[in-house]
């Protein structure tokens, strides 16, 4: 990605087309597909590019089994719409993005004749939906089988299971992938440049923003044509701020999820637990070398902390552990993720595990913001399409084709290399991880270590991130935080959270090196980053862990 500064400077003399808002997979999809049509784009992320909802998902590119089990027991249109749709985006997604994707299997465990029956029939209509898209049909698996399948299921009472295949991502990387797909495309993207205000013309239209770098904490202009709000469960705070005393649209949800240990011999078999005691269904899901486990579903607002609480992760280890052969306790955890969803109000959901995930395009007629309201990561890109169609239309009065239905993002492409062709030396893990998270642009990675070959050196013992990574993530990828690096671009404190806090100060010392950061500042970031985990270690009732670390 080009410099930041001059990113700065050319977006404060530069008049764009559009000007997207929110920098999560709606954002990041709008702005990528307006880019392509050829409107002058910008792309505006108050904090770290997916750095809220886009990355407290359940990894998963699905059509929903659950709204698909509400569309037939309320007999409901939307949710029916909602299924059909996303299955047909879900094949279009794994297909722009496959080192990012890929299929994965679930078992359903059945107790019973009667209930194995209602499974089989609802996931061959599941499949049905998805017509020429299906990954792969599902189908029963005896109770022999399934045990020898799956040895770490409970026996006891178990009738069978019914398998079907759902799509699984790496939501962060593909977030960015899509941002840095629209910056090679021609378009300019922020991230911590935080929209503070609104300038109008004598109509009331919106003409330009006032933006605040979250690093200088200096203000510059933005003008555009039209602009897209795309700032998810903060919609409501951006439609109030183009015209005061609009109408909230918006219910917030809180989803959490907790990562463990992978228990041996788990294999590649994801879990689906039906039956919870509040309606929901929970996945448990083989992830980057971890089992996720969620997830909740909570009426919440935007000032509540978002953290997994000791209650939270109560309830999903104790329904994971009747299904599970191993029991785990919270000491067991190794990451908790908490994040909002913003649900389009309805007049009819009495409680959020009710309302409809679909979205919502609204053209305000005063001021002209375009909102993206609702969605969810599986349906970014029709989202996005449909903005982008809105955007058009008030600002040409017709609309172009959108070029992202079968757009290569970018890692994806091109012949890449193996990094164990030039460092024979690398652990088998270490080449997986590296091409799983840089794809294509792995060499741009490895072009590092053979300009210095000691950052070959893993961040940290025990994990297979190596120090490049950092330095590529700074100069290609725009982070600018140790949170940045180690949790969104490379995944670390997503694997766990105590190795995470040990390859803090390697981190912050690259950061310091290549953004010439004064040593106060390092330590202050590296004192920041530990008490927000350590936060999180004693909401779900964990000892935190020792600050005493070398610098």
């Amino acid at each position: 990605m080009r410099q930041r500064a001059e990113t700065i400077q050319r977006a404060a003399t530069t008049s764009y087309d559009v000007c997207v808002i929110g920098g999560g997979a709606s954002g990041a999809g709008c702005a990528l597909d307006s880019q392509l049509r050829g409107l002058k784009t910008v792309l505006l992320e108050g904090g770290d590019f997916g750095s809220a909802t886009s990355t407290a998902s359940t990894k998963l590119i699905h059509g929903g089994l659950r709204y698909l089990q509400q569309a037939v027991a309320d007999l409901d249109i939307e949710q029916y719409r909602v299924v059909r749709l996303a299955l047909a985006e879900r094949r279009l997604m794994m297909n722009n993005a496959p080192h990012l994707s890929q299929a994965r299997q679930f078992i359903v465990p059945c107790f019973g004749f009667l209930e194995t029956a209602y499974y089989e029939i609802g996931l061959k209509l599941y499949d049905w939906l998805a017509g020429a898209a299906t990954l792969a049909p599902s189908h029963f698996v005896s109770r022999a089988k399934s045990l020898t399948r799956m040895p770490w299921l409970k026996a006891e009472h178990l009738f069978g299971t019914v398998l079907y295949s759902d799509g699984q991502f790496d939501d962060a990387r593909y977030n960015l992938a899509l941002v840095q797909s629209c910056a090679t495309s021609g378009g300019d993207v922020l991230n911590y440049a935080r929209v503070i205000s609104f300038e109008r013309d004598p109509g009331g239209r919106l003409v330009a923003a006032v933006v605040e770098d979250q690093q200088s904490r200096e203000r510059f202009r933005i003008a555009a044509r039209a602009f897209v709000n795309a700032t998810g469960p903060f919609s409501d705070r951006l439609r109030e701020m183009a015209t005061p005393n609009t109408e909230s649209r918006l219910r917030l949800s809180k989803g959490v999820h907790i990562l463990l240990p992978l228990p041996d011999g788990f294999g590649d078999d994801a879990l689906l637990i039906p039956k919870t005691e509040d309606g929901r269904v929970i996945f448990a899901i083989p992830w980057m070398g971890r089992l996720l486990v969620g997830t909740t579903e909570t009426e919440s607002n935007l000032d509540a902390e978002m953290v997994v609480t000791k209650d939270e992760a109560d309830y999903l280890l104790r329904h994971l552990n009747l299904y599970l052969t191993r029991e785990f306790e919270l000491s067991d955890i190794v990451n908790a993720i908490a994040g909002l969803r913003p649900l389009v109000q309805s007049k009819d959901a009495r409680d959020t595990k009710k309302l409809v995930r679909d979205y919502e395009i609204e053209v305000d007629p005063m001021s002209g913001l375009i909102s993206v309201l609702g969605g969810k990561w599986t349906v970014y890109r029709a989202m996005a399409e449909d903005t982008i169609n809105a955007a058009q239309r008030a600002l040409a009065g017709h609309v172009t084709a959108s070029r992202t239905r079968n757009y290569p993002l970018f890692g994806f492409g091109g012949a890449p290399c193996s990094p164990s062709d030039d460092h024979q030396q690398l652990p088998a893990g270490t080449v997986t991880h590296l091409l799983q998270k840089f794809g294509s642009s792995v060499c741009r990675v490895m072009e590092i270590t053979r300009q210095d070959p000691s950052l070959l050196t893993p961040l940290v013992d025990g994990a297979p991130p190596i120090q490049a990574e950092a330095v590529y993530c700074i100069r290609e990828e725009m982070a600018l935080s140790i949170e940045d690096i180690l949790c969104r671009r490379l995944g670390l404190q997503f694997y766990d959270w105590r190795l995470a806090i040990r390859a803090a100060p390697i981190v912050g010392e690259i950061l310091a090196r290549e953004l010439d950061w004064s040593k106060a500042h390092t330590s202050e970031q590296i004192d920041q980053y530990v008490e927000k985990i350590n936060f999180s270690l004693e909401a779900i009732g964990v000892e935190p862990v020792s600050a005493q670390r070398t610098r």
